[in-house]
This record gives structure tokens, C-alpha cells and sequence, in this order.
């Protein structure tokens, strides 16, 4: 059901979020490892800085799942209601 105001009221797929950002962790720490090995230090700085970028999405991903239903509602909490444009009296 679209209700036109998607953009102000969207919910993200926290649960995708998670384990995209959990693969996303695995692969930035093996690519820092194997490139420190071979000796690509500015490769392994690159994938150390994702590294780093995906740990703090991980983190805001854990604390919004953490804080329950506003974040991440159930099939039992309907969409928001769409914005009528008015002053909110």
C-alpha cells in the first residue's frame, strides 16, 4: 500500500541490514589481513577504513534492533499514516 509519504515514514530491512553488514565485516577483515601478507600496505589501509565503516553500521543496526518496535515493527503494526500536509493540529 503506498500512501505518498514513503520518503518521511520508510522502515529499513534492519534484520538484511545485519547480515549484509556482518558479510560485509568478514570480507573488509580478510581483505586487510591478505593484502597486509602480500604486502599491499594502501589496500590494506583501504579495506581496514571499510572495516571500520561497517563495524559502526553493525553497531547502529544492533542498537535499533536493540530498541525494539519503533525501528523494526511486526506484521502486526501498521504503516504510518500518510502525511495530509497539514499543520499537525
Amino acid at each position: 500500500m503506498r500512501s505518498g509519504n514513503e520518503p518521511a515514514t520508510a522502515r529499513s530491512a534492519l534484520r538484511l541490514r545485519f547480515w549484509l553488514s556482518l558479510w560485509g565485516l568478514i570480507w573488509a577483515a580478510f581483505g586487510t589481513t591478505v593484502f597486509s601478507l602480500v604486502g599491499r600496505p594502501g589496500w590494506a589501509a583501504a579495506c581496514g577504513v571499510l572495516f571500520l565503516i561497517v563495524l559502526v553500521d553493525l553497531a547502529v543496526v544492533l542498537r535499533h534492533l536493540h530498541q525494539g518496535a519503533h525501528w523494526q515493527p511486526g506484521r502486526s503494526v501498521p504503516p504510518y499514516e500518510p502525511d495530509r500536509g497539514g499543520t499537525g493540529r
